[in-house]
């Protein structure tokens, strides 16, 4: 049985039409594209050296640089990026340690670009940490590990650009509770993927888009 729309109390009808107004007020927001704080779309092509480590974190740091072009790529289409390795002409011709401003406008010379990125990745290693209580106790290992990331002009060696991150996790853990002993223990490879991916998402922050409401 259907019922008059007439018949209902006014401060029905009321909220009914306040409700109706919000959902056409949200349906009508609109959203504008912020463009990203660094906008390589001028540069048309940079290079990107693969980041520098000590001989311990070699694996995490081409596994950084990767994910730092995928991560550039994805947010910047239509920049092109020379991905350069120790292997390159240009870089194996240099001293190993090689400032890296003087590396940039070496660079920038030989291979006609004006920006480069160079960054240096720092791995702790595995570090055990221990945790005593009254009745309990814990022994976890973590690996954590800092990226630094510059863009650095190839004409006078400035700094365009700079970021940072620092991050960790856990690769396994004992605990003893109650007399009962347990163990979790990671893939150690899973565990690194996993750091270099939040170290990577978080020096990448300024290369993305965002969206505001207007």
């Amino acid at each position: 049985m259907l019922r008059n729309r007439e018949n209902r109390p006014a401060w029905v009808r009321y909220a009914l039409a306040v409700c109706g107004t919000l959902a056409l007020s949200a349906c009508a927001s609109k959203y504008a594209q912020v463009p990203p704080r660094l906008d390589l779309q001028p540069y048309g092509r940079v290079a990107l050296v693969t980041f520098a480590s000590g001989d311990e974190g070699q694996a995490m740091s081409a596994l950084a640089t990767q994910r730092f072009a995928e991560a550039l790529l994805a947010s910047q289409p239509g920049v092109e990026i020379l991905e350069l390795t120790s292997s390159d002409s240009v870089l194996s011709s240099l001293p190993r340690g090689t400032d890296p401003v003087v590396l940039a406008q070496a660079l920038g010379r030989a291979k006609d670009i004006a920006a480069v990125f160079v960054g240096e990745l720092q791995v702790s290693g595995v570090k055990p940490r221990a945790r005593l209580g009254i009745s309990d106790a814990s022994l976890r290992a973590s690996v954590s590990a800092e990226l630094r990331v510059r863009l650095l002009s190839t004409r006078a060696g400035g700094t365009l650009w700079r970021s940072s991150s620092a991050a960790s996790g856990t690769v396994g853990r004992v605990a003893l509770a109650g007399g009962l002993p347990s163990v979790a223990i990671r893939d150690t490879e899973q565990a690194y993927d996993e750091v270099v991916r939040s170290l990577v998402d978080d020096v990448t922050t300024d290369l993305r888009p965002t969206w505001v409401k207007q």
